[in-house]
C-alpha cells in the first residue's frame, strides 16, 4: 500500500519539479541517526532516573537531575556537530525536512536545560540538601557501599532544615509564580532520589536496614509537605479570581517564540482577529440552523433545545457507538481514507471518572474513547449539565475527532508508518482531528439543523479556545472573564466552560496547546484546497499521504508534498489563513 500511494503521487511531484520518485521517499541517513539519537537519550534518561522516578512525571523538558540535565545536553551537541558534517544539500526533500525539525529541536533541548539550569540556581538555597541527595543517587546507580549511621544523622538534620525552611517561605516576599513551580518540580525529584536511594538499599544492607529507615519516613512525609507548601504559597501570590483558577501567563514575548517553534507565522493579535471573525462566520451559520428550527434569530434557544436532546443515564456508550458507525461509514462511503480493519477492530471504550470530569468534561479520545457522562455520585446540577454537554448531536460532531479518522487513527498509524520521527506537535496531534470537522461540514456529514448546531458549537469552542487563552496568556484576562465568556458566548454550560479554562491553565499544557485546534485545523484545511481542490490529488491520497508522514509541523508536510526549496536554516513563512 505503501508503495502505490508513492507511485501514485509520483506525476503529481513531477509537476512540482520532482526529477525522481526518490526525491520524495525517505532516505537512510536521517532517520539512521535521528533513531541513533533516540536510543542514547532513553539510554541516558534510564540510566540518569532515580529508579522511583516511574511515580513522577519523568520528563525531561523539566524533571531531571543537574548530572542528568548537563549530560543530555553533551548529547545533544554531540548530535548537532553531526548533523554539520551532512551535506543538507544532496538530501532527498524528506531528509532536508528531518534535519530541519531535528536540528531545531536540538537547539531547543539545549536551551531549554539552559533556562531550567538558571532556575535551579534561583531556588537552589529553598534546597541546600538537593545536591547531596543527588550525589547519594549517583553512588547508588554503581551501589557504592553507605554508611547508614551518618545517612541517618544526615537526614535528620535534613528534617530541620525543612522545618526551617516552611517558616521562613511563609514570610518570604521575594519568591515568584514561576519560581515556585521550579521548587515545587525540585523537591519532588529530591524525594524521588531519597525513595530510590531507600529502596535500594534497606532489607540489604544490614546496617542501612538498622539506621535509616526512622529517618526516611519523617523525611520522606515532609518533603511532601514541603511541595505542598510551595502550591500553597504560588495560590496565595497569584491571587485568584473567584473561579480559584491559578496559572501562570507567559506574555508575549513567549508566545512569540513558542509559534516561531511551531512554524506558525502570525502574532497573537492576529490569530484573535482570525477567531473573532471565524466566530462571526459561526454565528450567521447558527442564526440559519436556528431559523430553519423556528427559533428565528435566537440560536441560543435553537442550541438550548438541542443540549436537551441528551440520552437517559446508562445509555451514552449504546449512542456513541451508534455515532461512531455512522461516522465511519460515511468515511467509507466518499472514499475518503484507507481505514486499516485493524483500527476498526482494536478501539474501545471506558467511562470518565468524576474527578477527571472536572477538568475534561466532554469525552476523550485515542486508542480509545472516554466517555464523560453522570455518575451516581455527582450531584444534580452536576449530572445534568454533563448529560447537556453531551447531548447526541454535539457528540456526533466530535466523536470522528476523537476515533476514526482522528487521533484513534493517527495514533495507529503513527505506530507503523516513520516511526523515526519524534516531531509530535499539537497543530498536527489536534489540527488533524479539527481538520475533519471542517471537512465534514463541507461534505454536508450535518443531517439537520440540530446536527449543523452540533458542528457548530464546536466550532465556536475552538475560536474561543484561541480568544479566551491568548487573551489570558498575554495577561488581559482573569480565569472568570475566560468562563464568562465561554458561557455568554459560546452557551457553554458553567460547569463544562470552568472545567475547559480550569484544563488550560492549571493542567500544565502549552500556552499554544488549546489555540492549535483550529489553527492546525486550517493549516491541513489551507493544504487540502492546494492539493485536493486543484485537482492534484484526491482525498484519499492526501489524507493517506499525511497519515503515512508522521506527526511533524504541517508546513513540513507541504513542503514534502510539494517540493518546497528549503535550506538548512528554514524559516517559516507559509500564511495559510484566509
Amino acid at each position: 500500500m505503501r508503495i502505490t500511494i508513492w507511485l501514485a503521487l509520483l506525476s503529481i511531484f513531477s509537476e512540482a519539479g520532482a526529477q525522481s520518485l526518490s526525491d520524495y521517499v525517505p532516505c537512510s541517513e536521517m532517520p539512521s541517526l535521528m533513531q541513533q539519537f533516540q536510543a542514547d537519550q532513553d539510554a541516558l534518561e534510564r540510566f540518569y532516573s532515580p529508579n522511583s522516578i516511574q511515580s513522577y512525571n519523568n520528563d525531561y523538558n523539566g524533571f531531571s537531575t543537574p548530572e542528568m540535565r548537563e549530560r543530555l545536553v553533551k548529547l545533544d551537541k554531540e548530535y548537532l556537530e553531526k548533523l554539520r558534517g551532512i551535506d543538507f544539500d544532496k538530501l532527498p526533500q524528506e531528509c532536508k525536512v528531518d534535519y530541519i525539525l531535528f536540528k531545531r529541536n536540538l537547539n531547543a533541548k539545549i536551551e531549554l536545560a539552559r533556562k531550567k539550569a538558571a532556575a535551579y540556581e534561583k531556588i537552589k538555597s529553598w534546597i541546600p540538601f538537593g545536591d547531596e541527595l543527588f550525589t547519594l543517587e549517583k553512588l547508588r546507580r554503581r551501589g557504592k557501599a553507605p554508611d547508614g549511621e551518618i545517612i541517618s544523622r544526615q537526614w535528620n538534620q535534613f528534617c530541620k532544615q525543612i522545618d526551617s525552611l516552611k517558616k521562613s517561605l511563609s514570610e518570604n516576599k521575594t519568591i515568584q509564580v514561576d519560581n515556585s513551580f521550579d521548587a515545587t518540580d525540585n523537591i519532588r525529584l529530591v524525594r524521588a532520589c531519597l525513595e530510590s536511594v531507600f529502596q535500594f538499599y534497606n532489607g540489604y544492607d544490614p546496617l542501612f536496614s538498622w539506621w535509616v529507615p526512622n529517618a526516611f519516613k519523617p523525611l520522606d512525609s515532609l518533603l511532601g509537605n514541603y511541595a505542598e507548601a510551595f502550591r500553597q504559597k504560588r495560590d496565595s501570590m497569584a491571587r485568584p479570581d473567584k473561579s480559584g483558577i491559578v496559572g501562570q501567563p507567559v506574555g508575549r514575548e513567549e508566545l512569540l517564540r513558542q509559534l516561531k517553534y511551531e512554524m506558525i507565522p502570525y502574532s497573537p493579535e492576529e490569530l484573535i482577529d482570525f477567531a473573532n471573525k471565524e466566530f462571526a462566520w459561526c454565528e450567521a451559520e447558527m442564526l440559519k440552523a436556528s431559523a430553519e428550527m423556528g427559533f428565528g434569530d435566537n440560536w441560543k434557544n435553537a442550541e438550548e433545545k438541542v443540549k436537551n436532546s441528551y440520552v437517559p443515564a446508562g445509555k451514552q456508550p449504546e449512542m456513541i457507538l451508534g455515532l461512531y458507525n455512522e461516522s465511519v461509514e460515511f468515511l467509507k462511503k466518499n472514499d475518503l481514507i484507507t481505514i486499516p480493519p485493524l483500527a476498526e477492530e482494536t478501539w474501545g471504550m471506558r467511562m470518565m471518572t468524576p474527578e477527571r470530569q472536572l477538568i475534561n468534561p466532554f469525552f476523550l479520545g485515542g486508542e480509545e474513547i472516554i466517555i464523560s457522562y453522570p455518575t451516581n455520585s455527582m450531584d444534580e446540577d452536576a449530572r445534568l449539565m454533563s448529560m447537556r454537554g453531551n447531548n447526541p448531536h454535539f457528540s456526533r460532531a466530535t466523536v470522528h475527532h476523537e476515533l476514526i479518522a482522528g487521533h484513534n487513527l493517527e495514533y495507529f498509524m503513527n505506530a507503523r508508518y516513520r516511526m523515526y520521527r519524534n516531531f509530535e506537535t499539537p497543530f498536527w496531534v489536534e489540527g488533524w482531528s479539527l481538520y475533519w470537522e471542517l471537512l465534514l461540514w463541507d461534505l454536508h456529514f450535518a443531517k439537520s439543523p440540530e446536527d449543523r448546531i452540533g458542528m457548530l458549537f464546536w466550532h465556536m469552542h475552538r475560536c474561543a479556545r484561541i480568544i479566551f487563552s491568548l487573551n489570558y496568556q498575554l495577561g488581559k484576562w482573569t480565569p472568570q472573564q475566560c468562563i464568562d465568556f465561554l458561557v455568554d458566548s459560546v452557551n457553554h454550560e458553567r460547569a463544562n466552560a470552568e472545567g475547559e479554562v480550569r484544563r488550560s491553565f492549571e493542567g500544565r499544557y502549552s500556552p499554544l496547546y488549546q489555540l492549535a485546534y483550529l489553527i492546525g485545523g486550517k493549516q491541513f484545511y489551507a493544504l487540502k484546497k492546494e492539493m485536493v481542490d486543484s485537482g492534484k490529488m484526491s482525498y484519499k491520497q492526501f489524507h493517506d499521504s499525511i497519515m503515512h508522514l508522521n506527526s511533524m509541523p504541517v508546513e513540513m508536510i507541504r513542503s514534502i508534498l510539494t517540493n518546497q526549496p528549503l535550506n538548512r536554516d528554514f524559516s517559516t513563512s507559509w500564511k495559510f489563513l484566509p
